[in-house]
């Protein structure tokens, strides 16, 4: 999966209500953004398909996602592969354990607030960007609705549906499809909202014979075990 489409998903978690939708879809939205708006962390269980026309069986992987406003973020994969994507101090760090391979990136937040940190911050209001509508589809069991948006501008995503839990009030479902048909989707389980999250939960360390390719000019300096 690219790091775009891995990023992607986040943006499910704050979306704002939509002045201009229709009044069922605006009420969801609306309670959505309430909820958000007293969100200061985040831990859930995440289970993500990828969908594509080339291949009959959808790519799988699962792990857990933590995230601290304004911009601390941590996605751990378990499964198929141990893999770690962490974002911090405008670094974006992908780990491969299995390869000893860590990749640094310098993604300022001018770039990577307009994937993910405007949104989960509620800094971003999307009534501009988005043509938002009920889902006329049956809502799953336990889902408060389901929204869809239609980026209005020229987007990677000809559509995005979100699925409302109705428990928690936060997204459970989330699925991206892009103009050629492949889709990712998301499925959210035991959310935690604004849990204590320590700081270590932000750091990433690596093993001393990790290979650490970074795609700019050398960045800070990497944190590696047993060194202090």
């Amino acid at each position: 999966m690219t790091t775009a489409g891995t990023l992607a998903f986040l943006a499910v978690l704050a979306l704002p209500a939509i002045a201009s939708a229709p009044p069922q879809s605006q009420s969801l939205a609306a309670r959505l953004e309430q909820k958000l708006r007293g969100l200061k962390s985040l831990q859930a269980d995440f289970d993500q398909y990828y969908y594509s026309g080339t291949v009959s069986k959808p790519l799988h992987e699962k792990g857990r996602l933590y995230f601290r406003k304004p911009d601390l973020m941590r996605w751990e994969y378990a499964e198929p592969e141990p893999k770690v994507f962490l974002y911090k101090d405008e670094v974006f760090s992908q780990y491969y354990p299995e390869d000893s391979q860590l990749i640094r990136s310098a993604l300022g937040k001018t770039q990577y607030e307009s994937e993910v940190l405007t949104l989960l911050s509620g800094q971003k209001h999307l009534e501009e960007d988005y043509r938002v509508e009920l889902d006329p589809a049956p809502p799953e069991a336990g889902s408060a609705g389901r929204l869809k948006l239609v980026p209005k501008a020229e987007s990677e995503y000809a559509a995005i549906t979100l699925d409302v839990d109705s428990r928690t009030g936060l997204v459970r479902k989330a699925v991206f499809e892009d103009a050629a048909g492949n889709r990712t989707e998301f499925i959210f389980n035991k959310i935690k909202a604004n849990p204590r999250l320590k700081a270590s939960v932000f750091v990433l360390e690596v093993p001393p014979d990790t290979e650490v390719i970074e795609d700019e000019a050398p960045l800070i300096p990497v944190k590696k075990e047993g060194r202090a």
